[in-house]
This record gives structure tokens, C-alpha cells and sequence, in this order.
């Protein structure tokens, strides 16, 4: 393993999170920051989250320079911070802080890192009928990104976890003005839903190895004018796009907007352009082991 030389003037990132050992993260900015040339280095802190108040201080104290945000704080992160950025706030959930002599700024990069996903597959938004499967943390990003280019939104979610769905279309509705739909994620729903839908997007972690086998939806709900997006990224081809590739659907693979989210944090940090396609063959490489869906 090639590690930099670290010294006092090493600008360190990072990323807190409960649990950490999984992360991709540490990998991808270090290969971004060598291919650069920049003194910065890239270090995982595993943070309980009694202790995510203590975190935020040690931000400030120990002058890092940026830190991801990822499960179980995106949400709680919030009132250590002195500032979000318009879209975070509507969000309502971080996953990059900005530590600028430490002021801390608040942002969520998924939400972005997903917008640049759809630019560049060429999927326009506005007007269109989405499906978002999943109500946590990722949906959040998902469906109010969305909500604010004018799309049309239903999003189902299991039953046991319901609630979420229509918690996440009242604060949109709120939001925006517009009609959001909650419903459960039943086989009869999917079907009218899909029927009428432009596009199907996956925010929830069926189909991510080792349960690759799986898919949240029936292959024959499908179809072929459909575009489908899965944020899973490990397997590059979920189930889930292997099907929607037979029916003749377009399909996006969740490995952009995991690179993409990972870009515009690093760009935020260092103030120089990423370099998207070493990040993304970095994610690549490590796709085969066993990871886990980062929320």
C-alpha cells in the first residue's frame, strides 16, 4: 500500500460515520488527491453518536479541513454547524462540511452528485412523472432535487417504514407547493405507478451484494420507454438494470452519483477540479469487494 508522506502542513478530510469500516471514501480521495499532487489526506473516524457533538468540536479544534457526513448523522449533524447552503437546508441533511477558519458549512453533495448524473445521461426532469423507491436519507436528496426542477413525484416505501414516505411528501408539498404522492411499496401500486411513469429511480439497497439476485420491483412491470436509475453501486449492473436492459429501458448505474457526490465534496475542499474519471476507476476497482450501501 503507497501512503504520502503526512506533515504540518497535510490538510486532512475525512468522514464520520456509525458504523465506518466499509467506507470507499478514503480510497477514492487519496487516489484523487496523488493524481493531483496535493498535500491532503483522506482519513475515516468512527463516530458513536453520543459523541457526534464532540466530532464537530474536534473539527474546529484540530483545523480539518473537511469532513463526509454519512449514516447515522446526516440529519443530527445539523445544529453544530454554523451554516447550510440553500438546497442542504431544504434537504434537510448533510454529507460534506466545509471548514472555512472555523465557520463550518453544511452541504449535500448526493443531491447534486445525482442532478450531474442525469445532465450527463442526458435526462431531462422538468414535467416529468418520477418514481422514487425509498424514503430514507438518499430519497431525501433524490426527491427534493427533483421536486425543485419541477418534476412530479410518487414515493413508495415499505410498509414498516411508511411513515417516512409521507413525513418526506408533507415537508415537499410544503416546500415547493406541488402535489407529492406517498403510497406502499406493493406490487399493485408499483404496477399503476410505472404505468404512467418517465422515469423509476431505486434509493433503497435492495439488490446490493451479496443479495445481488434481488430486485425491488417485478421485471415485468417494466418497460421499454422507461429510464431507470439504481443508486445501488455494488454490483455495477444491479438486477434491478439488468432487467430494465432486456425490457429495452435506459438504464444509469449508481456508480456516478456515488463518483459525482464524491467530486463536488472534493472540489469544495481543495478548490480544484476533480478528476472524475481516476474517482471513478478508483470505485471500480474496489466494487468487487464486499461494501456496503452508503446512506
Amino acid at each position: 500500500m503507497n501512503r504520502q508522506n503526512i506533515t504540518g502542513k497535510t490538510k486532512i478530510c475525512g468522514v464520520i460515520g456509525d458504523p465506518i469500516a466499509h467506507t470507499m471514501s478514503p480510497a477514492i480521495h487519496n487516489a484523487a488527491f496523488r493524481a493531483l499532487g496535493l498535500d491532503y489526506a483522506y482519513v475515516p473516524f468512527h463516530v458513536k453518536p453520543d459523541y457526534l457533538e464532540q466530532a464537530i468540536m474536534a473539527m474546529r479544534a484540530l483545523n480539518i479541513t473537511g469532513l463526509n457526513v454519512t449514516i447515522p448523522h446526516k440529519v443530527h449533524v445539523i445544529p453544530f454547524l454554523d451554516k447550510l447552503d440553500d438546497l442542504t437546508e431544504k434537504i434537510g441533511a448533510v454529507n460534506t462540511i466545509v471548514n472555512s477558519d472555523g465557520k463550518l458549512k453544511g452541504y449535500n453533495t448526493d443531491a447534486t452528485g445525482f442532478l450531474q448524473t442525469l445532465a450527463d445521461n442526458h435526462v431531462d426532469i422538468k414535467g416529468k412523472r418520477i418514481v422514487v423507491l425509498g424514503a430514507g436519507g438518499a430519497s431525501r436528496a433524490v426527491s427534493i432535487s427533483l421536486a425543485e426542477k419541477g418534476a412530479s413525484l410518487i414515493i413508495l416505501n415499505r410498509l414498516l417504514e411508511l411513515e417516512w414516505a409521507f413525513e418526506l411528501t408533507e415537508h415537499i408539498s410544503s416546500l415547493f407547493e406541488i402535489d407529492v404522492e406517498a403510497l406502499e411499496l406493493t406490487h399493485d401500486n408499483l404496477k399503476n405507478a410505472i404505468a404512467e411513469a418517465d422515469i423509476l429511480i431505486n434509493t433503497t439497497s435492495v439488490g446490493m451484494h451479496p443479495d445481488s439476485t434481488s430486485s425491488p420491483i417485478d421485471a415485468d412491470l417494466l418497460k421499454p420507454d422507461l429510464v431507470v436509475f439504481d443508486a445501488v453501486y455494488n454490483p455495477l449492473k444491479t438486477r434491478l438494470l439488468a432487467d430494465a436492459e432486456a425490457t429495452g429501458a435506459r438504464t444509469i448505474s449508481g456508480i456516478d452519483m456515488l463518483v459525482w457526490q464524491g467530486a463536488h465534496a472534493f472540489e469544495k475542499w481543495t478548490g480544484s477540479k476533480a478528476p472524475v474519471e481516476i474517482m471513478k476507476k478508483q470505485v471500480e476497482s474496489l466494487t468487487g469487494s464486499e461494501v456496503e450501501h452508503e446512506d
